[in-house]
């Protein structure tokens, strides 16, 4: 059986051009990067802005397991599916980030008949939009070492400097470091430490932010550090947001793809859903709605991470909400929230099974809070049997939710139709009207409180005086509308990636909490969450290389 890499490149892929006139894209608003990929020029989307909007899907899943979801598999099945049976669709993913393709997870863009292509650039360097960020943010942490160096006027402590580095690649060696070393001469040593590019606020913003307009005024109002009476100090004050708008200037605009069918794909901003916002762009879901009936987005992970905070942070950010939700899962991965391990989740185990249904049922309830209409994607496996199928779909139908079985890895577009008609089926009948879960006005701890008890299923928050005292400044301080970004496992609905299934009656442990002004939100960080991930001990990297042909190999 061929590997997705090997699918991917025997691909027969459309000219851009011909791809861009599908969209109504004239040839002077197509940036190419190559052959194969494109960005879409801001000319373009300054003269869509008044089109009507299509139907926004939301596709997110159960929470993951080691026997995979196919969250992105799905979206890309669906949308070829969609566009098979007549409906004018369009697919807005998330870049991938080099850290899970060189570490454990591998890449995104989805794996057998369902892929977007060039499947090898967009998975490593893409065009560029990761490493333009990373500039970026490390250009305003030299900008502010050099003010502190030479004794700037703005009274920046450097004990009290919050901005830290990143870099996009997994290393944990550089969590915590300390810079400056050597004398005078090498600048002042200072504590600081690296994140992850995708838990860079300038990859929040980006993936926020209206426009040029807007990405610039959110780089300003960043907060950097603090002047002697904790009083904040921004990027604007740097005088670095120029520079860094130059370092961004094309990384804004959204990138064109294509999936294995040769339809259209936006594939723009990349942040993880468990360390931040989880999203792709608003730039880029704006403009696909304005150039198709029906737009297919991904959230990041599980809904309890990347779902919520679609809806309670870009929505609520964006004005957008989405008519329905298809929320992704397999019986291998039900099974394993049912107690079974890996080795044994290809096993039949209705027991395991029946537990394991309890982390899709929570999910669905968790969905309809919002009041979005869901449907359930089973991804099938060959291995599934139909006594577990049904199974599934008995369960469904008990909730009231309609459910469809998916072949799109194998079958590609064919094995999603099912799937699409009841989406747009369920668009038609319901007319959602999603609504947050928490209006704005409500208190920064108390918003914590609210996702960790009617999301998590949590008793309650336990948290230190000091980010009680913490969260209590900033109501004060005008950041209390802000929405609040959950730093969590991903795993589980608790802080513990052992506790699987819908566990309840937990303690969420709130470690530490970080102000993204410039993002418009206040990120809680829970239990033993990092922002910037270590390498497992055998990475993937290492299975990566050129073969004869110089083609890149061991990619997944």
């Amino acid at each position: 059986m061929p590997t997705d890499i090997e699918i991917a490149r025997g691909a027969r892929k459309r000219p851009m051009q011909e791809l861009a006139d599908a969209l109504h894209i004239s040839a002077e608003h197509i940036i190419p990067y190559g052959h194969d990929k494109a960005k879409i020029a801001a000319g373009h989307l300054d003269a869509i802005r008044s089109q009507p909007d299509g139907k926004l899907i939301l596709v997110t899943a159960i929470n993951p397991t080691p026997a995979g979801e196919g969250k992105t598999t799905t979206s890309i099945g669906l949308a070829d599916a969609m566009n098979r049976i007549g409906e004018r669709t369009l697919l807005c993913l998330r870049e991938p980030s080099l850290g899970p393709c060189f570490g454990m997870k591998g890449g995104a863009t989805g794996g057998g008949q369902a892929q977007i292509v060039p499947m090898e650039d967009i998975n490593l360097h893409f065009t560029g939009d990761f490493h333009a960020i990373t500039a970026a943010h490390n250009l305003l942490a030299a900008m502010i070492d050099n003010h502190v160096h030479w004794g700037g006027e703005t009274g920046l402590e450097p004990t009290r400097i919050s901005w830290r580095r990143v870099l996009d690649v997994n290393d944990r060696n550089l969590r915590h470091v300390v810079t400056g070393l050597g004398g005078s001469a090498n600048g002042t040593p200072m504590e600081t430490g690296f994140d992850i590019t995708v838990a860079s606020e300038i990859m929040a913003i980006l993936c926020l932010a209206d426009d040029a307009h807007d990405l610039q005024r959110r780089l300003e109002r960043m907060v950097i550090g603090y002047r002697r009476g904790r009083v904040p100090v921004t990027a604007g004050e740097m005088k670095a947001v120029g520079a860094m708008m130059a370092l961004l200037k094309e990384a804004m605009l959204p990138n064109l793809v294509q999936t294995l069918e040769g339809n259209p794909a936006l594939v723009h901003g990349g942040p993880f859903a468990n360390i931040a916002h989880g999203c792709s762009s608003v730039i880029a879901t704006r403009a696909a709605l304005k150039m198709a009936d029906y737009v297919i987005t991904e959230a990041g992970f599980g809904a309890d991470l990347g779902a919520e905070k679609f809806l309670n942070i870009k929505c609520r950010q964006s004005g957008l909400g989405p008519d329905a939700a298809v929320l992704v899962a397999t019986v291998r991965a039900l099974k394993m929230h049912g107690g079974v391990s890996k080795e044994d989740a290809g096993t039949v185990s209705y027991d395991s099974l029946e537990r394991g249904l309890a982390n899709l049922g929570r999910h669905i309830e968790n969905l309809r809070q919002f009041n979005v209409p869901v449907v359930v994607a089973i991804n099938r496996f060959t291995s599934d049997t139909s006594g577990e199928i049904a199974a599934v779909e008995a369960f469904c139908e008990r909730i009231g939710v309609p459910v469809s079985i998916c072949t799109h890895w194998a079958e590609g577009g064919h094995g999603a139709e099912d799937l699409a008609r009841k989406v747009t089926a369920l668009i038609a009948a319901t007319g959602a009207e999603y609504k947050p879960l928490y209006p704005s006005d409500m208190p920064l701890f108390d918003k914590i409180e609210t996702v960790a008890r009617r999301i998590y299923r949590a008793s309650h928050v336990e948290a230190p005086a000091t980010v009680r005292r913490q969260l209590d400044r900033w109501d004060e301080e005008g950041y209390g509308h802000f929405p609040v970004c959950m730093a969590k496992t991903q795993y589980s609905f608790s802080a513990n990636a052992k506790l699987v299934g819908a566990p309840e009656g937990h303690v969420l442990p709130l470690r530490e909490v970080r102000l993204s002004a410039g993002a418009g939100f206040v990120v809680g960080v829970c239990g033993d969450i990092v922002t910037m991930p270590g390498l497992p001990r055998q990475p993937a990297a290492e299975g990566i290389h050129l073969n004869a042909s110089g083609q890149i190999e061991g990619l997944s």
